[in-house]
């Protein structure tokens, strides 16, 4: 014979708690996607709506024409390559070299390095306008300007990116370094065979924050790239600003869908494990 438990009803303070803070939650998921949705509704909207006044949210006459525009008044198929070669070469650099940086601060005792990790935290303090100008005169020195190596080069590592990944590497027990050095494995061989295969979701996590914030920057860019051929989406979009000051918001809010674009289709890849990384890592 089985008993049953009745439920007991739920308090009706506690149904009007859930129903308040489910209004709640859909009044600030409106705020936020209204932004997105009048990017979106604006690129398609032609020159005379997204002029007009009191404007409209949805577009009484849907165009592609802004879309044209894009392509025809920027060299934007450029743009888009150049972007993904800045973004992916510098989140490729950052993984590596963080990576390698964060291992030896977290697995290898030598002496000085409780001091190195306070010098590398402290430069987080430094405002990245403050070394925007010293950089750059290196960079011009080498000849990196309009390059790729100007792009990438300078930003190959990260102070957040190595502390990131020490505090991960930390929590791997170090029994499994011990075990392998019995067995004779060098230390790289520990790092690449052992560390990185149970890092997996710090890399994944430090990976897309990187591209994502290098894939919208705009100063960095913009002071290294003087030639429109070697620009990226965000520093292109700031060329349609014409003499007069004119600023063809439907062009440029096409531009800046088409940009959003990448980033929504690899977030929908990968955002279960994602989720995961950020679970795991504990990141709040």
């Amino acid at each position: 014979m089985t008993l049953t438990v009745p439920r007991r009803p739920t308090p009706a303070s506690v149904q009007v708690g859930r129903g308040l803070f489910f209004v709640a939650m859909l009044v600030v998921s409106a705020l936020i996607l209204l932004p997105i949705l009048i990017i979106a509704f604006t690129a398609f909207k032609p020159v005379g709506e997204v002029n007009a006044f009191p404007p409209s949210l949805l577009p009484a006459q849907w165009t592609l024409d802004n879309f044209a525009r894009i392509f025809s008044d920027l060299p934007f198929g450029r743009l888009i390559l150049n972007s993904f070669v800045f973004a992916g070469g510098v989140t490729l650099c950052a993984l590596v070299f963080d990576s390698l940086a964060a291992y030896v601060l977290a697995r290898i005792d030598f002496r000085g390095s409780r001091l190195l990790l306070v010098i590398i935290v402290a430069s987080l303090m430094i405002p990245f306008q403050a070394t925007l100008i010293p950089i750059y005169q290196l960079v011009s020195d080498l000849g990196w300007v309009n390059t790729f190596w100007g792009l990438i080069i300078p930003r190959a590592a990260d102070a957040f990116g190595i502390f990131f990944l020490r505090q991960f590497f930390l929590s791997l027990p170090r029994d499994l370094d011990s075990a392998a050095r019995i067995d004779g494995a060098s230390e790289f061989r520990i790092f690449r065979s052992i560390v990185i295969p149970n890092a997996v979701p710090a890399l994944m996590t430090l990976g897309i924050y990187t591209f994502v914030n290098n894939w919208n920057d705009l100063l960095w860019p913009l002071v290294f790239t003087t030639e429109q051929d070697m620009g990226t989406i965000t520093s292109g979009l700031t060329l349609l600003t014409g003499p007069s000051g004119i600023i063809p918001y439907g062009v440029m809010m096409a531009g800046s869908l088409i940009a959003v674009i990448p980033l929504a289709v690899m977030f929908l890849f990968v955002q279960r494990r994602f989720i995961e990384s950020v679970a795991s890592t504990g990141l709040k």
